[in-house]
């Protein structure tokens, strides 16, 4: 059976599911049920063999293609989340990309809990290795192949994009680590940055000091580490974004809430900052909504997302 008909056979055991956690769940389940995204056109695919989290749901816009394809990671503090999503968030997510005629592959990834980093970059730098490879098979341009991650996966994306050709950030003994990784575009949404920055910032915008943590020793980006941020600089700077701007990266699209006091603005700030003095000003865009919070619904709604598809499709449009 190929990965069309494990899709189906999927979306009918998701159906199944869904049934059940209506009738234990009631009126909350109702709710998730009417927010589901539609069954993936391909689901589960094994971007690698190590891992069984290394899987990816592909869903395709209409028509023959080759479509340009976006690689969607999702956040959860390094250590929780799914590829499916749940609610309307990744619903808008999925409609949006396919109606801008662009395929989005959402991927697991290894979390904190199962292997520290750089494993979950390596993972995301896989998939995309595994798209470019397999694009003819799933209908995909090879040529075009962007990133886009939310807070957690935002940091993923940024560090898998940037991190292009960087052999320190290959998937240990992958067969695809040959293909290569470059993508045409990165989107961050409320993405960290700089680890050791973050409590500093969130004191200098005025969040609560009981959001001022991520300096502790079980902070999800100490655990993501694998020891206490502050007594591992090396570690912090190795998975920074602002360690691997280079004149010769992609464009990015850096969106941030003044309100968000879990990730601060700031960290997305210091990155166009950086990106714009090293590449040029406008290789980077950032831009602050006002009022919004952490993974604000004001993010994924249609509106903003019809902007970031346009931003893609002028990044797809460029000469590879």
């Amino acid at each position: 059976m190929g990965e069309t008909g494990r899709s189906r056979r999927l979306s009918r055991r998701t159906l199944l599911a869904v049934v059940v956690g209506l009738a234990v769940l009631g009126g909350i389940g109702a709710r998730l049920y009417f927010y589901q995204t539609r069954a993936p056109d391909f689901a589960d695919l094994a971007y690698t063999a190590v891992s069984p989290s290394q899987k990816l749901d592909l869903y395709l816009p209409q028509g023959a293609g080759p479509h340009p394809v976006v690689v969607f990671i999702h956040g959860g503090a390094f250590k929780f989340g799914d590829k499916a999503g749940l609610g309307p968030n990744f619903r808008n997510d999925v409609e949006a990309a396919n109606a801008a005629g662009i395929a989005l592959a959402s991927i697991n990834y290894r979390m904190s809990a199962e292997a520290r980093f750089p494993a979950a970059v390596q993972d995301a730098r896989g998939a995309v290795r595994f798209l470019r490879a397999n694009a003819a098979r799933y209908r995909l341009d090879p040529a075009h192949i962007a990133l886009w991650g939310q807070s957690a996966g935002g940091n993923i994306a940024l560090m898998a994009g940037l991190s292009s050709g960087d052999a320190r950030f290959d998937l240990p003994g992958s067969r695809l680590n040959a293909v290569p990784d470059r993508v045409s575009a990165i989107v961050s949404m409320y993405g960290p940055t700089q680890f050791l920055r973050m409590d500093e910032q969130l004191k200098a915008l005025g969040c609560p000091a009981s959001m001022q943590n991520h300096n502790a020793a079980d902070s999800p980006e100490s655990l993501y580490l694998g020891g206490e941020i502050t007594r591992i600089p090396d570690a912090v700077a190795a998975s920074s974004p602002l360690t691997y701007v280079s004149p010769t990266m992609p464009p990015l699209l850096l969106q941030h809430g003044t309100a968000d006091c879990i990730v601060p603005m700031l960290q997305s700030r210091i990155l166009a900052e950086r990106v714009n003095a090293v590449a040029g000003p406008g290789r980077a865009t950032l831009e602050i909504r006002e009022g919004a919070d952490h993974a604000d619904s004001a993010f994924d709604s249609m509106g903003n997302l019809a902007h970031v598809m346009a931003f893609l499709r002028r990044a797809f449009a460029t000469k590879p």
